[in-house]
């Protein structure tokens, strides 16, 4: 089938991806056992960032997983997760305060941020859809070219929400890196392994990015093989 051999745009993405993932992981992992030399645990340090911009109503909350830190604007709660929230490590401590620039991005009304949010239910049905309708509309002959069309709008929605994805998350880590430094909370020692733990994190969003700008790249040229 035609659309087979298109996979072989998605082989370096894909390399790129597992060396970004095992990057993050041999970083965090590294770094984890690294204890900071003020003795401050992840959920103290974000309470003391989101307290020094004024965000003492978000809430800081264990969940369960391991890295599943995230920031909720809905709840307005910074989520941090049983691995880092009583961590003492430079590890868990970037992630927690990469989170808490999250939460003052929001706060500051960040426009990234808000355009990304704006397309998550949009991009989560074009990522669930294109595919199923482009393979219907390969099948179904010249009809089925419209079908195809819409499964390419659709998954160029999830295309955008990982490209805009990209500078909210190095400028929540940006934030983190200042914050600390700022608000005195990691020696001069400590930041650069912070630095590092960020850095390989955001190789995971530039391979997320680059595996789904490939994949739409197969979908526009399965659609012009119809034509």
């Amino acid at each position: 089938m035609f659309w087979d051999t298109t996979i072989i745009l998605l082989i370096p993405a894909l390399i790129f991806a597992m060396y970004a993932q095992a990057k993050v992981q041999g970083t965090f992992s590294k770094y984890a056992r690294v204890r900071n030399r003020y003795g401050y645990t992840a959920e103290e340090v974000a309470r003391k960032i989101l307290d020094s911009m004024g965000l003492y109503d978000v809430r800081i909350e264990r969940v369960p997983g391991n890295l599943t830190d995230h920031y909720d604007p809905r709840a307005r709660v910074l989520r941090l997760s049983e691995s880092v929230y009583g961590s003492e490590s430079i590890a868990a401590i970037g992630v927690a305060a990469h989170e808490a620039g999250h939460a003052i991005q929001h706060a500051k009304g960040y426009v990234p941020l808000t355009v990304r949010n704006s397309l998550v239910p949009v991009a989560n049905l074009g990522a669930n859809l294109a595919w199923p309708l482009v393979i219907l509309g390969f099948f179904m002959g010249a009809p089925g070219l419209q079908l195809i069309n819409i499964g390419i709008l659709l998954f160029s929605a999830a295309v955008l929400f990982q490209v805009i994805t990209l500078p909210v998350e190095f400028d929540a880590s940006n934030r983190a890196i200042a914050l600390l430094q700022s608000n005195a909370l990691f020696t001069r020692e400590d930041i650069e392994p912070a630095r590092k733990v960020l850095q390989a994190a955001a190789l995971t969003y530039v391979a997320a990015a680059l595996v789904s700008i490939m994949q739409l790249l197969r979908l526009i040229i399965i659609r012009n093989s119809r034509e």
